[in-house]
């Protein structure tokens, strides 16, 4: 009988969040991507707790980084029975190994807050357990970039850099029957040229059928010096009025991007020099790895890490906090100052302890640097809610909200579609996850003007056969 090689779009279909995507090929199934869904609290804990399949019956998991929507649920995978290796980059398993630690910590202590201050109110347990995570841990099998691994017979695996976060990889499958082949490429996340830091997104050869991410699928982003200027007058009129700049962000990838950029406005004079605090446990790791790889690093971050002491990163000018305790002083402090916190969509970390005590003040500014899901706190935010829920208890909206697009670690509309022109030959199929319908849509038609392809907007749990 011929082998057939079909994929399944069970996460991340029509929506933003939590990346998984199940492929078959003859007898052996495997996972692409295992994340956290994140939205309304009863629905992510729902999809989070379950899996369309039996996981002791995968043959194998590949991830594409090191981002919570993309790897936060591997320690469930685990602990409900996969037996198998997980494969990753060298720098996303650095990064798992205690970003999923971080995840399992917060959810521990979420549980405990909610315990200690509702107390009788039913309260779900974690998703999973540190022990769970040093088991998931014990599986990981490490790739470099260009050089091909078996994930077993017949199925060919090769990673590239997609510039997203560091360790992030562009996939792709080369399955064999007997003469022939198929390759299947997966972006994961598309990353952006011209960004500071890291190097910018790849290519790989052409691919027969593509699973395309299309977060910004319906827009642009803003020039970088156009951000930059946004930025200054917001940070310029917060400070005025004597209050304090609070930022939610995620701990890899945007945060190191935000502190090389407050960094550099300080240098300059664009803004001026007051504390800025990065508060976040995992960020600070984050950053140290980041150090730990100038391999990834574009070539003038390179030269300028090795020359100026520490930049981008700001070493010099940027207090990471660590302790609670620390954390729980900066809300103590009357001086203005600039906050970063973890998480980037307000659904955990210590950015919500910073958004209880400092959104009602008129003085402070919530600044969103990231996408925002439909259905998390920073949406509600984002879509100005006079009054949202922190930790179960109401709390009113005083701060003003802005929102700067141009520091998105993803690809934009035009960014995409350039990017897949630049694949040869053209993918004959391609298939739009990670995404909300309406900019999925629209970067559909545009894929299908630009390069003729036949394209899809995969609907939650829908199989297609891509080699019969």
């Amino acid at each position: 009988m011929t082998s057939r090689l079909a994929i399944a779009f069970q996460g991340a279909a029509r929506t933003v969040t939590g990346s998984r995507h199940r492929m078959s090929f003859g007898d052996r199934s495997w996972l692409f991507d295992c994340g956290l869904y994140q939205g309304h609290r009863e629905e992510a804990d729902r999809i989070n707790r379950s899996f369309a399949f039996e996981p002791a019956e995968l043959d194998g998991v590949v991830i594409s980084h090191a981002h919570l929507d993309h790897s936060g649920n591997l320690p469930t995978l685990v602990a409900q029975g996969y037996p198998g290796q997980i494969h990753v980059t060298t720098a996303t398993g650095e990064l798992c190994s205690f970003m999923l630690a971080d995840s399992a910590f917060l959810q521990e202590r979420d549980v405990s807050h909610l315990h200690r201050h509702h107390p009788g109110k039913p309260v779900r347990p974690p998703l999973y357990t540190p022990a769970d995570v040093e088991q998931t841990l014990t599986r990981f099998q490490a790739h470099e970039y260009h050089r091909p691994w078996e994930l077993f017979e017949g199925v060919q695996v090769q990673y590239y850099d997609a510039g997203h976060i560091l360790g992030s990889a562009l996939t792709v499958f080369e399955v064999a029957r007997g003469a022939e082949r198929f390759r299947l490429g997966m972006s994961g996340d598309l990353g952006r040229p011209r960004r500071r830091i890291l190097r910018d997104p790849e290519s790989f050869p052409g691919v027969d059928a593509l699973v395309l991410e299309s977060t910004y699928g319906d827009r642009l982003h803003s020039p970088s010096a156009d951000t930059e200027k946004r930025l200054s007058e917001i940070v310029k009129r917060t400070l005025e009025r004597g209050g304090r700049m609070l930022v939610p962000a995620f701990a890899v990838g945007r945060t190191q991007e935000l502190a090389a950029t407050l960094h550099d406005l300080t240098e300059r004079g664009a803004i001026p020099s007051v504390p800025i605090f990065v508060d976040s446990p995992l960020a600070r790791e984050a950053t140290a790895a980041y150090t730990r790889h100038p391999e990834c690093f574009d070539a003038e971050t390179a030269v300028a890490f090795r020359e100026r002491h520490g930049e981008p990163f700001g070493f010099a000018r940027l207090r990471y906090v660590a302790s609670p305790e620390e954390s729980r002083a900066l809300n103590d402090r009357r001086d203005p100052c600039i906050i970063v916190a973890a998480s980037g969509m307000c659904e955990g970390g210590r950015i919500l302890h910073h958004l209880r005590h400092g959104l009602p003040d008129p003085r402070n500014t919530v600044l969103f640097v990231g996408f925002q899901a439909e259905g998390t706190l920073g949406r509600r935010l984002r879509d100005g809610a006079e009054s949202v829920n922190i930790f179960g208890d109401p709390v009113k909206r005083g701060a003003d909200v802005a929102a700067l697009d141009g520091f998105s670690a993803h690809a934009d509309q035009a960014e995409l579609v350039g990017w897949v022109r630049a694949l040869k030959p053209a993918p004959r199929r391609v298939f739009l996850v990670h995404g909300e319908p309406g900019p999925a849509e629209v970067l559909a038609g545009r894929l299908r003007e630009a390069v003729g392809a036949e394209v899809h907007l995969p609907a939650l749990g829908e199989e297609f056969a891509l080699w019969n």
